[in-house]
C-alpha cells in the first residue's frame, strides 16, 4: 500500500530533523523506515538504491531519500520527502549563520566557533579515512591506480583551490579513456566543463554563488565532505566573501545540524546575500540530486551495469576522497591561535585514535572555546 504525501511529509521530515551523524546516520534511519518498520520497499531493492546513488556525484543520503519518496509516490512523493528531508536542517544552519556571521557576535559565541572550528582539519582527515576504508578492501587487485588517484585529488586540495573540480572531472575522463578505446565522444566531454569553469570564475556575486553551489551539488563525488575543499578556496580565496575563521565555523555548523553536510553551502550564501542567498546555494546544491533520482530512477539497473559509468566512477571517486584528505591542510593553515593548534590535537586523538563520534567531538571543541573565549585567551 503506497503511504499519503502527508505521511511522506511527516516521516521524513523526522529524519530530517534527527538525522545527525551524516550519510550513515540518514541511510540507516531510512532503511529502519522504509525496509523493516513499514515494509515499503523490500530489502534489495533498497541495497541496489544505495549503490546507484554510490555511483551519482553529489549527496549520497539526499539522493537515496528522494529515491525512496519517487518509489512509494513518483515525481510528487520524490519532491516531498526530499524538500521535508532537506529543510529542517536549512532552517538550523541559517539560524546559526546568522549568529556566528554576525558583524559583532558575543565573545563567548566567538569562541565556541573558534573551538570548533579548530577540529574540523580532523574531521576531514576522520571523514577520508572512512570512506577510503572500503574502497581500499574493494580495490584488492587494482590499488595503484586507487592509490594515485587519492593522491592527485589530495594534492590538487592542498594546492590549486579553485580548480580542483576540473582535477576531479579529469582523473574520471583519464579512467574512462585507460577502460576504453579513445573515441571522439569521450574527448570532447571534456571542453563544456572547462568552458563553464572559465566562464563562471570570470563571474562574481550571485552568479558566481551559484557556480560554487553547483559544483557542490553536482560535483561532490565520495561524499559531502568533499565540498569542502571546493568551497574554500572560492569562499574564501576568490571571492572574498568569508574569512578563513568564518569558513571554519561554516564547516562546523555543517557537521553539527540535521541533514545533509551539503547544508554548509547555505552558510556560505548567507554570507553573500543573507538569508536569501543562503536559500539560493541550498537550491542549487540540492537541485541536482533530484534531476538525476527524479530523470534516472527507472535506470537505475542501467546505471548500475554500465561500464562507462563505472570506469568513470573509478577516477573521480577516488580522487575526491583524497580531496578530502587534502582539505585538512589548508584548514590547519587557517587556524590562528596556538590553543586552536593545540585543541586540533587533541580532536585528532579523539576522532582517529579513540574514535569518538564527529558531532560529539565538535560539541566539546566548541565547548573548551568557550571557556577560552571567557577566559580571556585570544580569538581569531
Amino acid at each position: 500500500m503506497r503511504p499519503p504525501l502527508t505521511t511522506i511529509a511527516r516521516e521524513w521530515g523526522r529524519i530530517g530533523c534527527v538525522g545527525f551523524g551524516g550519510p550513515p546516520a540518514h541511510i540507516a534511519l531510512l532503511r529502519e523506515l522504509c525496509v523493516e518498520r513499514r515494509g515499503w520497499i523490500v530489502a534489495g531493492d533498497f541495497e541496489d538504491a544505495i549503490a546507484a546513488v554510490n555511483l551519482l556525484p553529489g549527496p549520497a543520503s539526499t539522493q537515496l531519500a528522494v529515491w525512496c519518496g519517487h518509489r512509494l509516490r513518483g515525481r510528487a512523493g520524490a519532491l516531498v520527502a526530499g524538500v521535508c528531508f532537506i529543510v529542517p536542517g536549512l532552517i538550523a544552519i541559517l539560524a546559526l549563520a546568522a549568529a556566528f556571521l554576525a558583524d559583532d557576535p558575543p565573545r563567548w559565541l566567538r569562541g565556541a566557533g573558534a573551538g570548533a572550528g579548530a577540529a574540523v582539519a580532523a574531521v576531514a582527515v576522520r571523514a577520508g579515512l572512512d570512506l577510503i576504508a572500503p574502497s581500499w578492501a574493494r580495490a584488492a587487485d587494482r590499488r595503484a591506480p586507487l592509490i594515485t588517484y587519492i593522491l592527485i585529488g589530495a594534492a590538487a586540495a592542498a594546492t590549486l583551490g579553485p580548480y580542483l573540480v576540473l582535477v576531479l572531472l579529469a582523473c574520471g575522463l583519464l579512467s574512462l579513456l585507460l577502460t576504453r578505446r579513445p573515441g571522439r565522444d569521450a574527448l570532447t566531454s571534456l571542453s563544456p566543463p572547462a568552458l563553464i569553469a572559465m566562464a563562471a570564475g570570470a563571474t562574481g556575486g550571485l552568479a558566481a554563488l551559484c557556480w560554487t553551489a553547483l559544483k557542490v551539488g553536482a560535483l561532490s563525488y565520495g561524499g559531502g565532505f568533499v565540498i569542502i575543499p571546493l568551497m574554500q578556496a572560492d569562499a574564501v580565496g576568490t571571492h572574498h566573501w568569508m574569512t578563513d575563521t568564518q569558513f571554519l565555523n561554516a564547516v562546523a555548523l555543517g557537521q553539527v545540524t540535521p541533514g545533509p553536510v551539503v547544508h554548509t553551502v547555505a552558510a556560505v550564501g548567507y554570507a553573500v546575500a543573507g538569508v536569501g542567498g543562503g536559500l539560493l546555494a541550498a537550491l542549487v546544491a540540492f537541485s541536482p540530486s533530484f534531476l538525476f533520482v527524479i530523470g534516472g530512477a527507472a535506470r537505475f539497473d542501467a546505471l548500475l551495469r554500465d561500464p562507462r559509468a563505472r570506469a568513470f566512477i573509478d577516477g573521480a571517486a577516488p580522487a575526491a576522497l583524497g580531496a578530502i584528505l587534502g582539505s585538512a591542510i589548508p584548514l590547519a593553515a587557517a587556524l590562528q591561535e596556538r590553543w586552536q593548534v593545540a585543541l586540533l590535537g587533541v580532536a585528532a586523538v579523539a576522532l582517529l585514535t579513540k574514535r569518538l563520534g564527529v558531532v560529539a567531538t565538535l560539541v566539546g571543541a566548541g565547548a573548551v572555546g568557550v571557556v577560552a573565549a571567557l577566559s580571556g585567551a585570544p580569538l581569531p
